[in-house]
């Protein structure tokens, strides 16, 4: 019987000494209550409390990374579009991370679903697509501020996803592809403009320095004969062999 009741006691003490004392990480810190009122907090190592009378809840304080499912999100210029983001926040303040909210983790997580779904739906497509930095800042800056009672610090908010309905990706495939043939004609116009002005320039040189003809036909024909090998008849100015036929003129005379 007395080795029952040491065991019993025993078993009391390591059940009591199991409530009584905690190993807190680095990276958490303890809330404590005592008879139900919040009485501090205690840092890491190894702490204890008085079972029964306090009670201690530990409270990770790690850098969260927390996915935001995809909102459907209706744009100002009524397109249906889904969008997924992902968010980073840690708790800065732990005692109203448990006082002041029942499940900061699930508060957070609706908080930022509804937010994305509003601050998305306030521009238009255009403005969703291209200024992305813009929405992932009024983003943080909306979550940050509506979770500072909570004692959460919101550092990142970024826009994963945009998903697109089919037609509208269709239709922006055609703009696009409008938009590169429109570059394209600008660009071959404007080529044909400055083209058009330095043919104009050789043309006045050619006017006023009638020579000049003799000798670009002279090059054409040299260029010609390098890159082919076919026989070719290329017209040769009159002028080019006029003092030939008046030398072989007088020759005959």
């Amino acid at each position: 019987m007395a080795i029952q009741g040491l065991i019993i006691i025993l078993i009391l003490i390591g059940f009591i000494f199991k409530l009584a004392v905690f190993v807190i990480n680095e990276y958490e810190r303890g809330v404590v209550f005592t008879l139900g009122k919040l009485t501090g907090l205690r840092g890491p190592g190894l702490r204890f409390v008085f079972p029964g009378i306090q009670r201690l809840r530990l409270i990770d304080i790690r850098t969260i990374t927390m996915d935001v499912p995809p909102q459907d999100v209706i744009t100002r210029d009524n397109v249906s579009v889904k969008v997924n983001a992902v968010i980073y926040f840690r708790v800065i303040q732990p005692d109203k991370a448990v006082v002041e909210v029942e499940n900061y983790l699930y508060a957070t997580s609706q908080l930022a679903q509804t937010t994305l779904r509003s601050v998305c739906g306030e521009g238009h497509l255009d403005d969703l697509l291209i200024n992305r930095e813009t929405v992932n800042h009024r983003l943080q800056e909306i979550l940050d501020h509506a979770t500072d009672p909570w004692g959460i610090k919101v550092s990142m908010v970024e826009v994963k996803h945009i998903d697109l309905p089919v037609e509208m990706q269709r239709a922006m495939a055609k703009e696009a592809e409008a938009e590169r043939e429109r570059r394209a004609k600008i660009i071959a116009a404007d080529g044909e403009f400055q083209a058009s002005e330095k043919l104009s320039a050789a043309a006045a040189v050619f006017a006023r320095e009638p020579q000049t003809i003799q000798l670009r036909y002279l090059q054409t024909l040299r260029e010609i004969s390098v890159e082919n090998s076919s026989t070719i008849v290329f017209p040769i100015p009159i002028d080019l062999v006029n003092k030939f036929l008046q030398q072989k003129d007088k020759e005959n005379v």
